[in-house]
């Protein structure tokens, strides 16, 4: 305006990671309780957010699967600038939610995707309180995951893992084979059932669950942020490392439910 003639200005690219809007930081707490018989009977959850609003997502499941159930989010005001990172709360909740829910089905001793069907099932015929999720639809994704894997089956040197979410009115349950490389964990194939209404274009939607199983994998496993008086540690590609080409699965196989519900 000074000079009344245009102005490019050009961020570095450590400008660009020092100066940006950084994902919102989640902390979580999870409890269950057993039975005699492996059958969950307690479940609680309370999460703390940096910026995040409603990091719970009370309705979800095992919501209405539970007789004794209770969850709360706790909300942290940060200086830091926050934005949504792909999902706002969903990425993270699922990860650690997904994770406690096989903790307690090992405790069980039972097969993790049993178990989730176990407790969907009960959701379904003899509910608790309001559900905020459809449970056929859930259902149908987690079998649909079973089927397409092969979910049972025993390999040599491959371990399996298994979750099923729910978010953004969509439905989708994944199943990864992971192998050790140096003792370090890879994700050799993924399968995913997504149920999200009717596929307006299947290459593109295709495409995004591809792409989220890989971000997901790489900023999990791989791309660590940290902060020391206000400022970012990573300040370029050499310290904050994305997922690369051989780190990521070999396959992923992507499945649609045949739905005739409106586009999600």
């Amino acid at each position: 305006r000074a000079i009344k003639a245009p102005v490019k200005v050009t961020w570095s690219r450590e400008d660009e990671l020092t100066g940006g809007a950084y994902r919102p930081a989640v902390r979580y707490r999870f409890e269950a309780a057993l039975d005699a018989n492996g059958t969950m009977t307690g479940y609680k959850l309370r999460g703390v957010g940096m910026n995040a609003g409603n990091t719970t997502r009370e309705g979800n499941f095992p919501s209405g699967a539970v007789d004794h159930l209770l969850i709360e989010s706790v909300e942290h005001a940060s200086t830091i600038t926050t934005n949504a990172w792909r999902a706002p709360i969903t990425n993270f909740l699922a990860y650690a939610e997904q994770s406690f829910l096989d903790e307690v089905a090992l405790a069980a001793g039972k097969d993790p995707v049993d178990f989730r069907m176990e407790l969907l099932n009960r959701a379904k015929t003899n509910p608790v309180g309001e559900l905020g999720y459809d449970v056929d639809r859930m259902i149908g994704v987690v079998k649909m995951a079973k089927e397409k894997s092969n979910w049972g089956e025993k390999k040599p040197g491959i371990f399996r893992g298994v979750a099923a979410y729910f978010c953004h009115a969509s439905y989708v349950a994944e199943v990864v084979d992971l192998i050790l490389v140096n003792g370090q964990p890879k994700i050799k194939k993924v399968w995913c059932a997504v149920d999200c209404g009717i596929v307006i274009n299947p290459d593109a939607a295709i495409n995004m669950i591809q792409g989220g199983v890989i971000d997901g994998i790489g900023h999990a496993m791989y791309s660590e942020l940290t902060f020391n008086d206000g400022a970012t540690n990573q300040t370029n590609f050499d310290s904050y490392q994305l997922i690369r080409h051989d780190q990521a699965p070999e396959s992923i196989e992507v499945f649609f439910v045949n739905s005739d519900v409106a586009p999600t």
